[in-house]
């Protein structure tokens, strides 16, 4: 399978299409981009990985129920960005939802999951021989890689990898992830939405903690991160519900297999005419690529 960060992928190349011509965000650039990423992706990885696997974020997400601060202060950056993101997310839900009518690869969107939690599931479910790559350049992922899971990075345009998913993992949950409004496992909930410092992490801290977990259970060893034992029992576990990809609750995977199970895929013989229709001429030589 190839496994595609939808929404990662298709803001990270209209960002840097913005940033290096300075083109006007319209549908038409958007619906390029995606689809020029696809086909990139497909032409070079089919032959070894299979098909596309469409992974899309849904509008609500479960973190958020149980942290209510998950991604709080998203909102606001974008609104200091001075792009027009109701516009964008509205294009590329409607790009998306064009391939999954059209091409004829799985579109999934699963209500409360995120293109993360659709990726772990799959990954987890067909883990064995078949050959896997995510396209994103999340590092949430390494925790996923194994020897027939592979991570390419759009950003980098590299394979993500170097450091043991286990020892990524106990890393992430300890230092938290700012980008996601996570703190670290020594800070309050409110530290990023209320603008508070985090409690450091040393390095060398870092380093004790994580050898210690080779032996001794996370929750037990609040005394070698000096914390009271309440708060590092709770922020542990807060930290690990978040980010750890084998917390995804269980009636969430159930249906992003169940979606999996059962997405329809699009008509290839269809493209010609969507080409024809969106003037998409510059991808119609290219239609066998798709």
């Amino acid at each position: 399978m190839i496994l595609i960060d939808f929404t990662q992928i298709a803001i990270g190349s209209l960002m840097v299409a913005i940033n290096r011509g300075g083109e006007e965000v319209d549908e038409s650039l958007v619906r390029h981009l995606v689809l020029n990423n696809l086909k990139y992706y497909r032409g070079r990885f089919n032959e070894k990985y299979g098909e596309l696997v469409i992974c899309c974020d849904s509008k609500h997400y479960w973190r958020r129920d149980y942290f209510p601060n998950y991604k709080a202060n998203r909102k606001k950056d974008r609104a200091n960005s001075g792009y027009d993101w109701d516009f964008i997310f509205t294009t590329l839900n409607g790009v998306r939802d064009e391939i999954k009518e059209h091409f004829p690869y799985k579109v999934l969107e699963v209500y409360g999951a995120e293109a993360d939690d659709i990726i772990a599931t799959l990954v987890k479910h067909e883990q064995g021989d078949l050959d896997t790559i995510i396209i994103s350049s999340d590092k949430d992922f390494i925790q996923l890689h194994g020897f027939h899971v592979k991570q390419y990075s759009p950003v980098s345009k590299k394979f993500v990898n170097g450091t043991p998913p286990q020892e990524y993992l106990r890393e992430h949950i300890i230092k938290g992830d700012r980008s996601d409004g996570v703190p670290n496992v020594l800070s309050p909930d409110d530290t990023f939405t209320e603008s508070k410092r985090q409690k450091p992490i040393r390095k060398t801290m870092l380093i004790t903690l994580t050898e210690a977990m080779e032996r001794w259970e996370p929750k037990d060893l609040f005394q070698l991160a000096k914390c009271n034992r309440d708060t590092w029992v709770r922020n542990w576990q807060r930290n690990e519900t978040l980010i750890d990809l084998n917390k995804i609750p269980n009636d969430i995977r159930d249906e992003i297999l169940t979606e999996f199970k059962n997405a329809p895929t699009g008509d290839r013989s269809k493209l010609f005419n969507y080409f024809v229709e969106k003037k998409l001429n510059n991808l119609i030589q290219s239609i066998g690529d798709f």
